[in-house]
């Protein structure tokens, strides 16, 4: 399992320290050709669902019900996540396309995977 993962806006220039480059976005980030875009892996799937994604529509003061709910989808497809972290890279970047840099579902997902598979191993 990686030993860090990061998030970071498609739109962002790459960079050598991102380590495997994974878009976590349901949908195709606007103004991005998929032949330009310099990422590893798409995993849609591990996305929230379009329900919970048009639900939250980035209204910062749904964000804490948005985790919760968005954790609970989490929780029936594991198997996603342990697939993400089973790369073998000491470093991840999980790539998303909103403009709030903290209120996303790839910093979601970063807290879901930091407190349900990494923490886990350092007990």
């Amino acid at each position: 399992m990686p030993a860090e993962i990061f998030i970071k806006r498609i739109y962002d220039p790459p960079s050598e320290s991102d380590g495997k480059r994974i878009l976590v976005d349901r949908l195709w980030p606007r103004g991005i050709k998929k032949e330009d875009a310099v990422i590893n892996a798409w995993m849609k799937e591990i996305a929230p669902s379009n329900e919970l994604r048009e639900w939250f529509a980035h209204d910062e003061k749904k964000w804490e019900e948005f985790k919760i709910k968005y954790f609970k989808e989490l929780d029936k497809k594991k198997n996603l996540s342990e697939e993400l972290l089973s790369t073998g890279k000491k470093k991840i970047t999980l790539l998303f396309g909103a403009k709030d840099k903290q209120h996303n579902q790839a910093a979601a997902l970063k807290e879901y995977l930091e407190l349900n598979f990494l923490h886990k191993q350092l007990r």
